[in-house]
């Protein structure tokens, strides 16, 4: 990884910015507003993909088209979900960069400019991210001040990413070059959960990533409907499409990256650890109820899947004497600050340099 001095644009690319819609016609008003706050500096144009929502918001994404000629619109008959809502939407997008933003999120003014700089600047990079704040109600006051870019080899980046076996990007504040989005023909229909992990690891495969440094790029709201906190929630779920994902990526695009089968085997042991870590964390706070104790069982046993010689590791014994009903050797509210301290930690160095740090182990 390098880092370099950011430069400003020197003319006015083209991005648009895909917007999948369901059932958030009533955020359209405020996305938009963020997505064209750059239009001095780019030229922009929007999609918006709405999968038949029941809730109109098909006809407020058309009362918008009709009033600003840079608003196209895709309604759909049939709800198709969302994979094939984005990847139909990326399919049509005609900017040079693309941008993939759910109608629920917010770009932070100055984003798409300062993505498509480094993105002009460097052609050698294929897709660019930065940190995305998380919100609920009124976003925050965002960073500003541009401090630098970073530039990875493709391959060294996903070597980074699969070391922790984490998904470093929420997805709002990533823009691509279309060259490399089409290469990659969009999100995987077979991973519905961790499509967007499988997506930034390919692009790394094919070209190099580079990182908007010291600025918020874009903010994520939380909410009772976002899709992660409802249909595709839970940490079983979460880490049986994880280990789908490394699968399908060292099994089909192994051959772009330098010691594969070394990374395979960092990333299934980082992942089974992470397993077992979450595992063990309920009985460390108290003892969980029965079907809760099934759910880590099952963890468990996610474990050893992925990493045999998990069986025999201290995290896998921890956690048979937690189930066998022996308390933890330290007591749950120092266990909870520990967690906690651990956490921010972790939160500000991924803030600071856009890599997900691994996961604690005990």
């Amino acid at each position: 990884m390098r880092k370099v001095t950011p430069r400003a644009l020197t003319d006015r690319p083209r991005v648009t910015v895909v917007i999948p819609c369901y059932n958030y016609g009533h955020f359209l008003a405020e996305c938009l507003e963020s997505v064209f706050a750059d239009a001095d500096q780019v030229d922009i144009d929007a999609l918006i993909v709405d999968d038949a929502s029941p809730d109109g918001s098909a006809r407020v994404a058309q009362r918008f088209a009709e009033q600003d000629p840079r608003v196209r619109v895709i309604a759909h008959e049939t709800n198709k979900r969302h994979i094939a809502t984005y990847n139909e939407g990326l399919a049509a997008a005609e900017g040079e960069f693309v941008v993939l933003l759910s109608a629920d999120d917010l770009l932070a003014a100055g984003s798409l400019a300062r993505s498509a700089a480094l993105l002009r600047a460097h052609p050698e990079v294929g897709l660019v991210y930065g940190f995305s704040r998380r919100f609920t109600g009124t976003p925050p006051q965002p960073r500003a001040r541009l401090r630098s870019w970073s530039i990875w080899d493709g391959p060294e980046w996903v070597a980074k990413v699969t070391r922790t076996a984490t998904n470093p990007i929420y997805t709002p504040e990533v823009m691509m070059r279309a060259s490399t989005m089409r290469e990659l023909v969009g999100y995987d229909v077979r991973l519905p959960h961790a499509a967007d992990y499988h997506l930034w690891l390919r692009a790394g495969t094919r070209a190099a990533i580079g990182r908007v440094n010291g600025v918020d790029q874009a903010f994520y709201r939380v909410h009772g409907a976002n899709m992660h906190t409802g249909e595709y929630s839970g940490d079983v779920l979460d880490i049986e499409q994880r280990f789908l994902t490394l699968r399908i990526l060292f099994d089909e695009d192994g051959e772009r990256l330098p010691g594969a089968e070394s990374l395979r085997a960092g990333a299934y042991q980082a992942l089974a650890r992470e397993a077992l870590i979450l595992a063990c964390r309920p009985y460390e706070q108290g003892r969980p109820g029965e079907q809760q104790a099934g759910q880590l069982a099952r963890l468990a046993d996610l474990a050893t899947e992925i990493w045999p010689s998990a069986e025999d590791s201290a995290l896998m014994h921890a956690y048979r004497k937690y189930a066998a009903g022996g308390g933890p050797l330290v007591p749950p509210p120092v266990t909870a600050l520990r967690d906690r301290a651990v956490h921010h930690l972790g939160w500000r160095r991924w803030r600071r340099s856009g890599i997900s740090p691994a996961v604690r182990a005990l």
